[in-house]
């Protein structure tokens, strides 16, 4: 079941397309990464999510109803350009926020101490923003994201600012959230904390959706046929052993031991390798190697942009 449906969505900026055509089906409980290199469109379409610009074309449903101005309350944002009242009381500002987005006050007081008290911000309660660290800005601002309980919960680079203890209480809380039936939106370059955290992503380049669905889905389709091996022997005799056509891409130390990289030729079988080795070496493991989200988004990239350089 989708949360949030984009059919067929468009935007134009003067004489630039910063959106062409988008579909995207966004399930509910997933994390679902939103990639693309800067300037690709990704920043237009969470504008347009969230009711800040319309789009030319197209229309947006959440839960199976088109987009209209009270879906707001249902959904937290927190976008890349960070931005809280640097003079006002940090436990202030948060209530203030949280009744904006429709909280009682007192349901609001009430929720935010549990957050600031699992965060470990009570004794920043009173204090000014601008005696805050720019990390515990961002703990701040997570905080009255989602405090209002939102059905669709979109973080723009939510990372940003955060040494590696409280990158990882934030991806700790997004997991949490995800487990509890929250649909999460996660715009971000850091291809670790896709592997991570998505179960699902979207990659828009030059305005167009490239491609689309699980990442696992995702890894194995972009599979070539190079398997990984662990082994412990001669790496000159290793390589002496392969037989013609298969393509040894790597072969280097490990720790205490060897690891290579091969790739057969088509119609070259698993069996045909290892027996061809076994004489040879050692094996410790053997394994299909299947691409990183890193590795397939470097890809798609480079080939959009030749197939663009050539189109020209």
């Amino acid at each position: 079941m989708s949360v949030l449906s984009i059919h067929n969505v468009s935007k134009h900026y003067r004489e630039k397309s910063a959106l062409l055509n988008v579909d995207l089906e966004i399930p509910k409980g997933s994390i679902y990464g939103l990639l693309g290199p800067n300037g690709a469109g990704k920043t237009s379409l969470i504008r347009i999510i969230n009711q800040i610009t319309a789009p030319d074309t197209g229309y947006i449903e959440l839960e199976s109803q088109k987009l209209h101005p009270n879906h707001i309350k249902q959904i937290g944002y927190l976008p890349e350009e960070r931005g809280l009242y640097r003079k006002m009381k940090v436990g202030e500002q948060a209530l203030y926020l949280a009744q904006l987005k429709g909280m009682d006050k007192h349901d609001a007081h009430s929720k935010l101490k549990e957050w600031f008290t699992k965060f470990d911000m009570v004794p920043w309660w009173n204090k000014k923003v601008e005696e805050l660290s720019k990390g515990m800005q961002q703990k701040v601002q997570f905080i009255v994201t989602i405090i209002h309980n939102p059905t669709l919960l979109i973080f723009d680079e939510p990372f940003t600012g955060f040494d590696p203890i409280n990158t990882n209480l934030i991806k700790d809380e997004l997991l949490k959230l995800s487990e509890e039936g929250k649909t999460i939106i996660l715009s971000t370059h850091r291809m670790e904390s896709v592997e991570e955290l998505c179960s699902h992503i979207a990659l828009i380049n030059n305005a167009e959706k490239i491609i689309d669905g699980s990442v696992n889905d995702i890894r194995k389709s972009f599979k070539g046929r190079s398997y990984e091996i662990d082994y412990k022997g001669n790496s000159i005799a290793f390589a002496n052993a392969l037989w013609t056509g298969a393509k040894l891409e790597s072969n280097e130390q490990v720790n205490e031991h060897m690891r290579a990289v091969v790739e057969l030729p088509e119609g070259g079988s698993t069996n045909n390798l290892l027996s061809q080795l076994l004489p040879h070496i050692e094996i410790l493991n053997f394994k299909e190697k299947i691409p990183s989200m890193n590795e397939i988004f470097i890809s798609l990239v480079e080939d959009d942009l030749e197939k663009e350089e050539e189109s020209e």
